[in-house]
C-alpha cells in the first residue's frame, strides 16, 4: 500500500470526532428527556390526586368496571352532522366505530356526541330490504335502541326506541311503551337506500339514554323469523361510555402547548381530553437528505413506535404504558418518529378514589425544544466534522503526494546513479533538513564510495597487467638462462614447472591487457557497414576445426544481415561467448549459434548444455573479474564476458543470459541506431 493510501486511511480516524459528538448529543438528549419525563410524572400525580375527588363523574360517564364486548363508546364530534343519511360530514370514520356480523356482511356503527345530542350512523348490508307497514313493530327491517339506567332506576324497566320507516327518507322514531308504539319526536333520522343495503343516520337527546345501551339490527325476510345482530348478548345492554364534561373541565386548565392530557376509565375508555400535540413543531423535522437522515437516526437513541402515542380510534387506550397504569402501576415511555425525528414523552398515572381505582391520567408532551437543540447540534456537528475531515484528508493527500514525489524522484535518481557514473550525480533533496534529506545525503556517500570502488575494479586489470609485466619478464629471462646451465634432474624439473607458471601468468596478463585495449579501441574505431552472416559462419567453421570434441551448429534463416560496426570486435565477442560455452559443456555436446533479425535490430545467441546459472549471479556475470567456471583456475578471472559487454556496448547493444531447459543461453542484441 503506497504512502498516499496509508495517510488517507489515517485521515479517516478523524471520523472518531463525529462519533464522540454523537455520543455526547445522545447522552444530552437522554438526560433532557429524563428530566422532562420526571416533570411530567410529578404533574400527572398532582392531576390524578385532583381527579380523585370526582368518583361520581367517572361513574356518570359510564365508567365503573372492566372491559367487556357489550360496551359502547360515543366519541365527541367537533362539527354537528347533518341528518341526511351520509357520513361525509362526520369527524370520525369507520375505525372509530363498532363492527357487527350479519347474514349479509358486516354492519358498521358509529356513535358521536355533540352538544348533549347523541348521533348514530349505521351502514347495513341487506340484499332484500323490507319496510314495515304502518306502526307494526313486528314486521320489516328496523333498528332497536335498548337502554336503561343502573342503579338509579328499576333494573327491570328498559326503554326501547324503534327506528323504522315505511319508505326511505326522513323519519321520527317510536317509543315502545306497554300500550304499543308511540311517536318520539325527539328522535329524528334519515333512512337511505344503497346498492348493498341501507344507511341510517339518527339524532336523539342524551336524556333518553341511560348508562347502559344496546343496539339491535333486525333483518326481516318476511318469513316470520327475522335475523338479529346486536351489540350485546343475553338481553342485557352493555355500558354506554362517553366523555365527561366535568372531567374535561377539571383538566383543561393544565393544558399547555404541545401537551395533551387524557383521562380514561378503569377499562381504558377515554373520558376526557385536553390539549393537543403539535404535529410539526418548529425545528422538529429531521434533516432532509437521505444520508443525513440516516446519520440522524443512527446518532440519536431510538424510541418506541410513534403510533403508540396517537389516541386510539376506537376510544379505548391500549398502549403498553397505559395498560400498566390500568393495573395500578404508574408507567412511562417515549416514542420517536423515524421520518420526522420528533419524539414524545408519555406518562400514565392511576387515579384512586380511596382504595378504588376510578381511572388513569395520561400526559403526553412533545420534545420539540429538546429536538430543536439536538437537531441544531447534530447539524453543526455533521457540518463541522465533514469540513474538518475533508480538510484533513486533502491536507494529508497533498502532503503524501509531495512526499511520494520526493521519494520517487530520489529512487529514480539512485537507479540512474547505479547505471551511470555515481560520482557525477547529485541526488535530489540533498539540501533538505528533514529525514529525506538525510537519506539523500547518505545515498550520495554510498554511491560515491560505490563509484570509487567500481572504478578501482575497472582499472585493476590494466594496473596489474602493467605492474606485473616487468617482474614477470625478469623471472622469465632468469628461467631461460637457467635452462642453459647444467642443472640436476630435480632442479631442471622445478625450472620447467616455473616456466609453465610464468607462461600461464603471461596469458592472464594478456587477458587483462586485452580488456584495456578493447576499451581504447572502442573509442578510436571507425565503424563500417558489413554483412554479419559470413563473418559468423566462418567463425563457426573455425570453432568446429579447433574444438573437434564439440559439435557446432549455425542457425540463420537470412542470407544477409548487414550491420554497422567493427567485424573483428564482434568476432572477438563471439569468441568469448563460445569460449564460455565450451568451458561449461562436455565432450560430444552441441553448441548452437543462432543469428537472426530481431525487432529493432539483430540478435546473436549462443546456447550450450550445462548447469544452470545461479539466479543471484545472472546480473553480475558481465562484471569485471567474475567467473563461475568449474575449477576456477588462474587462467579465468572472469574478463571474457566483461570484454563481451564492452564490445556490445560499443555497438549500441546489450548482453543478457538466461537459463534454458538443460542448458544456458547468452544473447547479444544490437539495436539499430
Amino acid at each position: 500500500m503506497n504512502l498516499r493510501r496509508q495517510l488517507l486511511i489515517v485521515s479517516l480516524l478523524t471520523l472518531v470526532l463525529p462519533w464522540a459528538g454523537c455520543q455526547f448529543i445522545r447522552e444530552t438528549e437522554s438526560a433532557l428527556r429524563q428530566g422532562q419525563q420526571a416533570m411530567l410524572t410529578d404533574t400527572a400525580q398532582a392531576i390524578a390526586d385532583s381527579l380523585s375527588q370526582f368518583p361520581d363523574d367517572f361513574l356518570a360517564a359510564g365508567s365503573g368496571g372492566d372491559f367487556d364486548e357489550n360496551q359502547l363508546y360515543a366519541h365527541s364530534l367537533d362539527v354537528e352532522p347533518l341528518i341526511d343519511g351520509y357520513a361525509d360530514d362526520w369527524t370520525i370514520d369507520d375505525e372509530s366505530g363498532r363492527t357487527l356480523a350479519s347474514e349479509d356482511g358486516e354492519i358498521h356503527l358509529r356513535m358521536g356526541i355533540y352538544r348533549r345530542q347523541l348521533y348514530l350512523f349505521a351502514r347495513v348490508p341487506d340484499e332484500s330490504p323490507l319496510f314495515p307497514e304502518g306502526r307494526s313493530a313486528r314486521a320489516g327491517d328496523r333498528v332497536e335502541i335498548v337502554t336503561r339506567e343502573v342503579p338509579r332506576q328499576d333494573p327491570a324497566r328498559v326503554t326501547r326506541l324503534l327506528l323504522a320507516t315505511e319508505a326511505p327518507g326522513r323519519f321520527v322514531g317510536w317509543r315502545m311503551d306497554t300500550g304499543g308504539p308511540a311517536d318520539e319526536s325527539r328522535v329524528e333520522g334519515h333512512w337511505l337506500d344503497t346498492p348493498s343495503g341501507y344507511q341510517l343516520e339518527v339524532r336523539l337527546p342524551l336524556e333518553l339514554i341511560g348508562n347502559r345501551l344496546g343496539i339491535v339490527f333486525v333483518n326481516d325476510q318476511g318469513d316470520g323469523n327475522p335475523a338479529q345482530s346486536a351489540t350485546f348478548q343475553d338481553g342485557d345492554p352493555g355500558r354506554f361510555i362517553r366523555r365527561s364534561p366535568v372531567l374535561v373541565s377539571a383538566i383543561r386548565n393544565y393544558a399547555r402547548p404541545d401537551l395533551r392530557l387524557i383521562v380514561t376509565d378503569p377499562a381504558g375508555w377515554r373520558l376526557a381530553v385536553a390539549g393537543e400535540l403539535t404535529r410539526d413543531p418548529p425545528g422538529a423535522s429531521a434533516p432532509g437528505s437521505g444520508w443525513l437522515r440516516l446519520a440522524y437516526t443512527v446518532a440519536l437513541e431510538s424510541g418506541g413506535e410513534p403510533a403508540a402515542v396517537e389516541m386510539d380510534a376506537s376510544g379505548r387506550e391500549r398502549s403498553r404504558y397505559v395498560r400498566s397504569a390500568l393495573r395500578g402501576e404508574a408507567d412511562s415511555g417515549w416514542f420517536r418518529s423515524v421520518t420526522t425525528g420528533r419524539a414524545v414523552v408519555a406518562v400514565a398515572e392511576p387515579v384512586w378514589s380511596g382504595t378504588t381505582q376510578t381511572g388513569v391520567q395520561v400526559l403526553q408532551q412533545g420534545t420539540a425544544a429538546i429536538l430543536s437543540l439536538t437537531n441544531a447540534a447534530l447539524g453543526r456537528l455533521v457540518a463541522f466534522t465533514l469540513i474538518a475531515t475533508l480538510l484533513v484528508a486533502i491536507s494529508l493527500i497533498g502532503y503524501a503526494s509531495w512526499l511520494s514525489f520526493r521519494i520517487r524522484r530520489l529512487s529514480l535518481a539512485a537507479e540512474e546513479a547505479l547505471s551511470a557514473d555515481p560520482s557525477s550525480l547529485s541526488l535530489p533533496s540533498a539540501e533538505s533538513r528533514d529525514e529525506i534529506g538525510d537519506l539523500s545525503r547518505s545515498f550520495n556517500v554510498v554511491l560515491n564510495q560505490l563509484g570509487n570502488y567500481n572504478e578501482y575494479l575497472r582499472t585493476l586489470a590494466s594496473k596489474l597487467s602493467h605492474e606485473l609485466r616487468t617482474p614477470l619478464t625478469i623471472v622469465n629471462s632468469s628461467l631461460e638462462n637457467l635452462e642453459h646451465e647444467d642443472l640436476p634432474e630435480d632442479a631442471a624439473r622445478y625450472t620447467a614447472r616455473a616456466r609453465d607458471g610464468t607462461a600461464r601468468l603471461k596469458k592472464i596478463l594478456d587477458a587483462m591487457s586485452e580488456a584495456k585495449r578493447v576499451e581504447e579501441l572502442m573509442e578510436s574505431i571507425e565503424p563500417e557497414r558489413f554483412d554479419l552472416v559470413p563473418a559468423i559462419a566462418s567463425s563457426v567453421d573455425a570453432y568446429a576445426a579447433t574444438w573437434t570434441n564439440r559439435r557446432f551448429r549455425f542457425l540463420c534463416s537470412s542470407d544477409s544481415i548487414p550491420v554497422i560496426g567493427a567485424p573483428e570486435l564482434l568476432v572477438q565477442l563471439l569468441d568469448k561467448l563460445v569460449d564460455n560455452a565450451i568451458g561449461f559443456s562436455r565432450d560430444g555436446d552441441t553448441i548452437d549459434i543462432e543469428l537472426a533479425r530481431a525487432e529493432g535490430g539483430v540478435r546473436l545467441c549462443v546456447r550450450n548444455p550445462g548447469p544452470p546459472l545461479p539466479e543471484k549471479m545472472r546480473d553480475r556475470l558481465f562484471d569485471s573479474m567474475v567467473s563461475l567456471r568449474p575449477g576456477a583456475d588462474n587462467e579465468h578471472l572472469g574478463l571474457g564476458l566483461y570484454i563481451a559487454r564492452l564490445i556490445a556496448k560499443g555497438h549500441n547493444g546489450t548482453m543478457s543470459a538466461r537459463n534454458l531447459e538443460g542448458g544456458v543461453e547468452f544473447e547479444l542484441t544490437i539495436h539499430e541506431a
